[in-house]
């Protein structure tokens, strides 16, 4: 099964929110949806030497994923050809347990629609082959990358193999989720600081 995730280089990204503009245009999300945000970190330590990074922060797609584990009715899944987490609306029966099992905050739920609802890497688009996300065919830092990470020839592979490991993060998983979404912060830019 395919690992396929996003890779955000960080020290590329302004924190200019293009990537959730586009995401909700994109998914025609309601007033106060958001499928992505972008927070700061920091500012932290003494002047002069004063640190700050924008992070960008959407679904990980865990490898444990906690929201499909908690689903008691199958809706949260991981699809089989993509290996991507999503949601078939139609078994949902809006109980939000996996919003309350994800600890990113990443999943919404429509009043509208009694359904939790959450990023899919646009796989209306993907599923192809031929398209990337709308958040990352919309970055104008060209900070956010899609693919598989088991496969080398990927642009998340290829710009992974840029950097050294001291470079390349994963958001904290205090239950062992193991999220996919890598991120990449040169201690030239910043230095990494956990966040969950």
């Amino acid at each position: 099964m395919p690992r396929k995730c996003l890779v955000i280089n960080i020290d590329r990204c302004t924190g200019c929110d293009s990537c959730i503009v586009s995401c909700k245009f994109e998914n025609h999300l309601p007033l106060g949806t958001f499928y992505n945000r972008v927070m700061q970190v920091g500012p932290t330590g003494t002047y002069p030497n004063i640190e700050r990074y924008n992070l960008p922060v959407q679904c990980q797609q865990c490898t444990h994923a906690r929201c499909v584990e908690v689903c008691p009715t199958g809706a949260s899944y991981r699809d089989s050809e993509s290996g991507i987490v999503l949601v078939n609306e139609a078994k949902c029966i809006g109980c939000q347990y996996c919003l309350y099992a994800c600890p990113y905050g990443v999943r919404s739920f429509s009043e509208e629609d009694g359904v939790a609802r959450k990023c899919t890497l646009c796989q209306h688009l993907t599923a192809d082959g031929k398209a990337d996300p709308a958040c990352v065919h919309n970055c104008p830092g060209g900070a956010r990358f899609y693919g598989d990470l088991d496969d080398p020839d990927s642009a998340v592979s290829r710009e992974l193999a840029k950097y050294d490991d001291a470079c390349i993060h994963t958001l904290g998983a205090p239950e062992g989720e193991e999220p996919l979404t890598r991120y990449i912060l040169s201690p030239s830019t910043a230095h990494w600081k956990e966040l969950v």
